[in-house]
């Protein structure tokens, strides 16, 4: 078994989010060419990546998912609509509709999930992109829409290294 990665809102074939997101690519052609080399130039085959909802424009699953390494599990996003099924069969190795827990610590959603200071868990998500309101990382929440990792999959180790020393 390899590591474990985190990345959420690729939006991968989406023009128009990438206009709206003013992400830094001439065309979609570009973003989604470097979003993949990004991730596997990251991801190794035995490597698990959590995609944390809005993985790409309908129809582009299948051609997209074939592309990057590792084994990859969706927590879907508002803009992940299809059945799991359908998102199974392009290629995703599990598709959760709600949020789940790993290692009984970590919450892994799409949306950020009110955590307190009482209470035993942290929050990985997405979803808010580059929202000014929404820091990076605390010590109870890490956001990995790719605009903050740099487009690239964020190892599960920097996310506890940095939670731990918030």
């Amino acid at each position: 078994m390899g590591n474990v990665y985190f990345i959420a809102d690729p939006h991968f074939g989406d023009d128009r989010l990438r206009r709206y997101e003013c992400r830094p690519f001439l065309d979609v052609e570009k973003m989604d060419l470097e979003l993949i080399e990004n991730w596997n130039r990251t991801v190794a085959d035995t490597d698990t990546v959590y995609v944390l909802g809005d993985f790409g424009a309908e129809g582009y699953e299948a051609e997209v998912l074939s592309k990057l390494n590792g084994r990859k599990l969706l927590v879907k996003g508002n803009h992940d609509t299809k059945s799991n099924e359908e998102y199974r069969s392009a290629g995703f190795e599990e598709v959760y509709d709600h949020p789940i827990i790993i290692d009984g610590f970590w919450i892994l959603s799409h949306d950020a999930i009110y955590v307190n200071s009482n209470m035993p868990y942290a929050n990985i998500f997405g979803h808010v992109h580059n929202t000014p309101i929404v820091r990076d990382y605390s010590s109870q929440h890490y956001c990995v829409s790719v605009e903050r990792i740099d487009y690239t999959p964020i190892s599960f180790e920097m996310i506890k290294k940095a939670v731990s020393e918030a």
